[in-house]
């Protein structure tokens, strides 16, 4: 009882330092973002992404964790300016560590049809933005106000997604990159919760099955039942082949993902480790044990995310085509 109750005061400081920090973002580092930015020059934004969104998956419902995704890489690096969208030689978008990046036809189709009923006025880095909120919602997670204003970067550098966490970082150095970009643990640990859904390819955790720290065995944090059903999933060709990030409940987004952390079913390295450090440990126990604090968190640190590093007014641009910045 006595655990339980201080892993919820805990939770509840957290919870309150966050929602500080998300209103911070809103206030001084993003203060020109706006919840009425569109009011007049595009009213229908919303509702063109909604609808876009929503069509998209109902056709393909593995495009939702992957719009969420895409949303992450953007915004953690150069903050969220749309340079992930950016195709040309060179760009973030083609690196190496984005080749499994999927979603650039959703937003794409998104935009088509905003410059058709609004030219040159909504940011391809506000379209990602709503995206990533209306592909949370369709597969039952929670729903936020977005603020927007964001204007588009115009550069795309692929040496720099490389920075991004692909899966085999220690704890330390995810806290370092999500502090360095004015989010905290909390933040890590839910967003983290977004692999409730989606997958992954075999190659990213291949190494946990059969070799890992090039020792020749199995990583042995990993529950026997789980490592088993692990390899008969991902027999064979490894870069073809996929296993859901969560075991569990694959397609419905909940708080089960820190249930199976404390049940060593973290599908890749550094979910397995939130729950394996005294820095993360406890935020993996208390949101398992209150699912609903999962929910809303989530939006808070959402929030959080789609506010880091923006660019605003003069900073950068509107493209009209997210591929490519204007000539």
């Amino acid at each position: 009882m006595a655990k339980h109750l201080s892993l919820h005061l805990l939770i509840l400081l957290l919870l309150h330092a966050t929602t500080s920090m998300a209103v911070h973002h809103i206030e001084t580092g993003a203060n020109e973002l706006s919840f009425t930015y569109y009011a007049k020059s595009c009213p229908t934004m919303e509702a063109v992404v909604h609808n876009k969104v929503a069509q998209w998956i109902k056709t393909d419902l593995t495009l939702a964790p992957a719009i969420i995704r895409l949303h992450f890489h953007d915004c953690a690096i150069r903050g969220c300016d749309a340079s992930i969208l950016l195709n040309h030689a060179g760009s973030e978008r083609l690196a190496k560590g984005s080749r499994t990046l999927r979603g650039f036809n959703v937003i794409n189709d998104i935009k088509q049809e905003l410059e058709r009923r609004c030219p040159k006025t909504v940011s391809c880095a506000d379209i990602l933005t709503s995206a990533a909120r209306d592909a949370t919602l369709k597969v039952g997670g929670p729903f936020w106000e977005v603020p927007y204003g964001r204007k588009d970067g115009r550069v795309s550098k692929a040496k720099e997604a490389e920075l991004v966490p692909m899966g085999h970082e220690n704890i330390t150095q995810l806290i370092d990159f999500f502090q360095a970009r004015g989010l905290n643990p909390l933040d890590l640990v839910v967003l983290s919760g977004s692999h409730t859904i989606g997958r992954s390819t075999c190659s990213s955790f291949q190494n946990r099955l059969y070799n890992f720290t090039s020792k020749g065995k199995p990583d042995p944090t990993i529950d026997p039942k789980y490592l088993k059903f692990l390899k008969k999933k991902c027999r064979g060709s490894t870069m073809s082949k996929y296993a859901p990030l969560d075991a569990t409940t694959p397609t419905k987004f909940d708080a089960v993902y820190y249930e199976n952390l404390e049940r060593r079913m973290g599908l890749l390295s550094t979910d397995q480790l939130l729950y394996s450090d005294m820095r993360t440990a406890p935020i993996v126990a208390a949101l398992a044990s209150q699912p609903m604090l999962f929910s809303q968190q989530f939006a808070v640190s959402m929030v959080n995310l789609g506010n880091v590093q923006v660019l605003t007014g003069n900073q950068g641009e509107i493209r009209t085509n997210c591929n490519f910045v204007n000539l």
